[in-house]
Parts: C-alpha cells; structure tokens; sequence
C-alpha cells in the first residue's frame, strides 16, 4: 500500500454517485415490494400488533436486516471498492471481514431501530393492531427505507461514517439490552451484568452480539484510520526531502503504532462479547485490563506518533487520559459512584476521542497535503528563476 492515490481521489465521481443513487432507489422499490408480498402472507389470519410477538414490529426488523444486508453488499462490491481501490491490497480473508463488518452493522442498526420504533408507537398508541395490509404498508416502507439507505452508506463510507454508525449501533445495542434485562436494578453492580445469563436471554444475546459485531467494525474502522496515518507519514517524509533535510526517525507518524493499538482494541472488544463475567471472571478482567492498556497508550503516547496534529489535540489527548484517571478515582476508592457509572464514562471518553482523532487526522492529512504542494511548487519557481 505505499503506492497511494491522491487523498482528493476517495471522493466517488459524479458518475459513480447517480448509479448508487439509482441502484439504491430500485433496491428500495424491490425491497417494499417483497415486504409487503412477504407480510401479506405472513398476516394472513390474525391482525398484527406494532410490537410483540409476530408483530409489524418483529416482521419489519426481519425483513429490514435482509434489506440492509443486500443493499451494504451492493453498495460495498459495486461502489465503495470502485472508488477506494487501496480496500483490494488487503488480503482475501481481510476483505470478507471488511465486507461483513459492513453488512453486519447495517443489517443490526436496521433491525434493533425496527423494534425500538415500533415498540414507541405500540406504547403511544396502547391496544393498536392493524389489519394485514396496513401492516404490510408498514413493513414495506420500513424495508424499502433501509434497503435504500443501507446502499448508499455502504457506496460511501468513510472514517467518519462508519465511527458515526458505530456509535449509533453500540448506542442502539445497549438500549435493547437494558430495555429487555429481566433484573430491573442491574446497574447497581456494572454494564457486565447485561452480558450474564441472569440478565435474560435476550439481553445476554443482544449485550455480547453488540460487543462482537461492534469489535470487527472497529477493525474495518481501523483500516480507513490507518490508511490516513500512512499518507500523513509519506507527506511527513516527502516534505523532509523537499526541505533537504533529514528524515525524522524518532518523532514521526507512526502508523503501526495505530494499527496495533486499535486492532488490539477491537479484539479485546470482542474477547469480552465471547466472555462474559459469569463465564470466566478473571479472563474477563484481564482483557478489560488488556483493552486500557491499548487505550492509555493511544493517548498519552499521541504527541510522539502523530506530529504534525495542532498542540490542542494533543491537549485533549491527555485530557482525556486525565479524564480516565479521574472516572476511576471517583470509583475507588472515592465512592463517589458505582462501577457502571466509571464504565460509562470510559465508553463516552474513548469514543469522543476516538472521534475528534478521526476528524483531525482527515483535517491534519489535507492541511499538510497542501503545504507540502506549496513547498513543490516553490522549489520548482526557484529553479525556475535560476
């Protein structure tokens, strides 16, 4: 991957936007379609609730995440690998996992925010059943939508993008998780408890899937990050020749160091999902202990493998990392709350770094992009001249 388009270039042509406009508009129409096919038949004989037990609700989560899964897979082989050609320099097996972590996120947003909707309007609207054909209207509707929208994210995911659907899709997991817990007062002890049988099967499934699926997207995530710490370092070097001086060693981006540290993170992630506390409590706790220590490095480390990122980011790095050691000193031994409450504010602190990191890296990347274009043409001007 050393041989990198112009960063300019990830941007799809004008050409490549109006056929994924246009694929996603027929995927949307098909997809209303067979929902409402499939739901008539479905319905035959009973009229459905919103929510419930072979609701509107549970057909329009079904057949939103079938939606959603064929339009991320168009949207990523038709579109998103036509205008990011570096996605084919990785190795087969990391491109599966590139495509899955697409359609897996896609497919679950679609199909936990079908259930949380339609589990609001059921609450607002108490005793509401419809009959068949209203019913299906809605599925339809519903499918239509994610099937059209998923093809167009998918067509056009960045960086950016994909934290943002990784939040909204950990956000969207952990309400479900909390909404369905059988214990009522289960934050009195830690977000853990979610992922334990005594939860409730649903919880259980929907905490530790979350975890799961949330690890391998931070793995694709990391692709998209690392890939702009590595131009970043070419620019930092290209920029060194220009100005006839040596190439940094020491102080330079390093975007192995991101690699690591964000893959190590993802799999910690998901080693949490695959054991939870009730399983196996000390091999939870060191790979909740494994997951800081990729963290801490992440920021207090910042200002040594990211030169060239504006001093406030750095600032923020390592306010944030103050931050970590503040949330756990209100937890021990201050007391001032309980552990779910110092777990809340690690997730809110690493993911809101994890986002200005994201955005500045892009800002960063284009600002020294052009400085390094103005120094080129200067040399030129100047040999020009003489």
């Amino acid at each position: 991957m050393e041989n990198e388009q112009d960063p300019r270039s990830r941007q799809p042509s004008a050409d490549q936007q109006f056929r994924a406009e246009s694929w996603a508009l027929w995927l949307g129409l098909s997809c209303m379609v067979t929902g409402m096919v499939v739901c008539i038949i479905g319905f035959s004989g009973y009229r459905p609730d919103l929510a419930g037990y072979r609701s509107v609700g549970v057909y329009a989560a079904i057949m939103a995440a079938i939606s959603a899964t064929v339009g991320a897979a168009l949207g990523y082989r038709r579109f998103l690998m036509v205008s990011q050609i570096w996605l084919l320099e990785f190795p087969r097996y990391r491109q599966i996992i590139n495509a899955a972590a697409l359609v897996l996120i896609h497919a679950a947003i679609c199909a936990m925010a079908g259930i949380i909707i339609f589990r609001v309007f059921q609450d607002a609207f108490l005793g509401l059943n419809v009959d068949r054909f209203a019913g299906s209207l809605m599925v339809g509707v519903y499918a239509g939508i994610c099937g059209y929208a998923a093809l167009v994210s998918a067509a056009r995911i960045s960086a950016q993008s994909l934290s943002a659907l990784l939040a909204i899709f950990l956000v969207t997991g952990v309400f479900i998780s909390m909404l369905a817990a059988e214990d009522p007062f289960w934050w009195q002890s830690m977000f853990s408890a979610l992922g334990t049988r005594a939860s409730g099967t649903t919880s259980f499934w929907t905490f530790n899937l979350t975890l799961v699926i949330s690890g391998v997207v931070l793995s694709t995530l990391t692709a998209f990050i690392v890939r702009n710490v590595r131009l970043m370092a070419g620019i930092h070097d290209d920029y060194a020749d220009a100005q006839g001086k040596p190439r940094p060693r020491f102080i330079r981006p390093r975007p192995a160091v991101v690699r690591i540290c964000l893959l190590g993170l993802g799999l910690c992630v998901i080693g949490i999902g695959l054991v939870p506390i009730s399983v196996a409590a000390p091999l939870h706790a060191g790979i909740v202990r494994t997951a800081a220590g990729f963290i801490v490095v992440l920021l207090v480390g910042a200002a040594f493998w990211l030169p060239g990122f504006p001093w406030v980011f750095h600032l923020f790095s390592f306010a944030c990392f103050l931050g970590l050691v503040g949330a756990a000193l209100l937890w021990q031994p201050l007391a001032y709350y309980n552990l779910t409450a110092f777990e809340l504010a690690v997730v809110g602190i690493v993911f809101g770094w994890l986002v200005v990191f994201i955005r500045t890296t892009a800002a960063a990347l284009a600002v020294k992009e052009k400085a390094l274009e103005d120094l080129l043409l200067a040399n030129k001007q100047r040999l020009a001249a003489d």
